[in-house]
């Protein structure tokens, strides 16, 4: 592995902090949220960023070369399959009758 540079630095670290921050923002909300639509909702956009930006900060420490070109190629395959999954849990939920949380209802 070359030198990391200063900005190279920065925007691993950048990309690390950014990724751990949308990572616990899914993370919260996945405990916090009322219901399967709102969970896999926030399952679905924070998390995959929060993947995407750890896994651009991987790319960016193994750089250009076989690894570095695997973790771009799994960067866009979790952006493909963390919605598509979401969408398919909350498919399922919907087609078994699960009714969204409204304002009235009772916090469970």
């Amino acid at each position: 592995m070359d030198a990391v540079g200063p900005i190279r630095l920065a925007a691993i670290v950048v990309c690390s902090l950014l990724g751990l921050f949308f990572t616990f923002v899914s993370m919260t909300g996945v405990l916090r949220l009322p219901d399967v639509y709102a969970r896999a909702h926030t399952a679905s956009q924070a998390d995959t960023l929060g993947a995407g930006f750890a896994l651009a900060a991987v790319a960016l420490v193994l750089g250009p070369g076989g690894a570095g070109y695997k973790s771009v190629l799994l960067l866009f395959f979790i952006f493909v399959t963390n919605p598509t999954a979401a969408h398919a849990i909350a498919r399922a939920a919907y087609e078994e009758g699960i009714v969204p949380w409204t304002k009235g209802d009772e916090r469970r």
